[in-house]
């Protein structure tokens, strides 16, 4: 009997040299030596080399081998990590006693989110922003239009408050892939703008955060910069 022929199996090689790869000698660049009031994070989750094709990979009822199918995966655009890569990022380290943890969740990896801020020694309180994508995607069940930022706290909410009119919904166009809304970096700013804060797994610097993450590290090295401050080198080895 032959063996049935997917999207899958006909392009895994292509998948495995298109796979982003982490090229540190750890898993992580090293965290700050400094402690945070408010931290922001977007986890490159891992969807476990799952791959978006086009409807003719369906079956080998479907499948036309003669043309190229279209593939997309998260781990062609960055290194994805596993929950448990995620937990070993020494999180607590940087985070003072009183600290919200705002962080981005696929809505598929919701449960993962959850385990995964508890892991670092935060409680989930809520959704803090809902994302309006302004389009969708296909889904399994209904077309996903929203991505969400769930919020954790450890200790108490810091003082002093900012703004407390910052609405949970943010309408914005999406940007480059996995890229997020900056209003949402500029409304947590509103609502905690004297407090340390950091943004980990960043992309760019931004004015008034620290920013930590491997396109971060690998922008500010080629300009001779931290990978976590975004300072002269030399202003800040003491903590790589």
């Amino acid at each position: 009997m032959m063996d049935k022929k997917t999207g899958y199996s006909i392009y895994k090689e292509e998948a495995k040299e298109r796979k982003k790869q982490n090229t540190l000698e750890e898993l992580y660049p090293k965290l700050p030596n400094k402690k945070y009031d408010v931290i922001y994070a977007d986890p490159p989750w891992d969807y476990n080399g799952k791959l978006q094709f086009d409807k003719s990979s369906a079956s080998i009822d479907k499948i036309d081998v003669s043309r190229k199918i279209f593939i997309s995966s998260a781990s062609f655009k960055y290194p994805t990590l596993k929950l448990n890569e995620l937990k070993k990022l020494a999180l607590g380290e940087i985070a003072k006693e009183d600290c919200l943890l705002f962080m981005w969740t696929s809505n598929p990896h919701l449960a993962q989110a959850i385990e995964l801020g508890e892991a670092w020694g935060f409680e989930y309180r809520t959704i803090a922003f809902i994302w309006d994508k302004m389009n969708h995607n296909p889904g399994q069940y209904t077309l996903s239009n929203c991505e969400i930022c769930l919020v954790f706290k450890r200790g108490k909410i810091p003082q002093p408050r900012g703004a407390r009119n910052v609405q949970q919904l943010v309408r914005a166009p999406r940007g480059k892939h996995s890229e997020k809304p900056i209003e949402v970096l500029q409304n947590i700013t509103k609502m905690f703008p004297t407090q340390n804060k950091i943004e980990l797994f960043a992309r760019k610097t931004a004015d008034g955060w620290d920013c930590w993450g491997l396109d971060v590290f690998e922008e500010t090295n080629k300009k001779g910069h931290s990978p976590i401050l975004g300072k002269p080198l030399e202003r800040t080895l003491d903590s790589f």
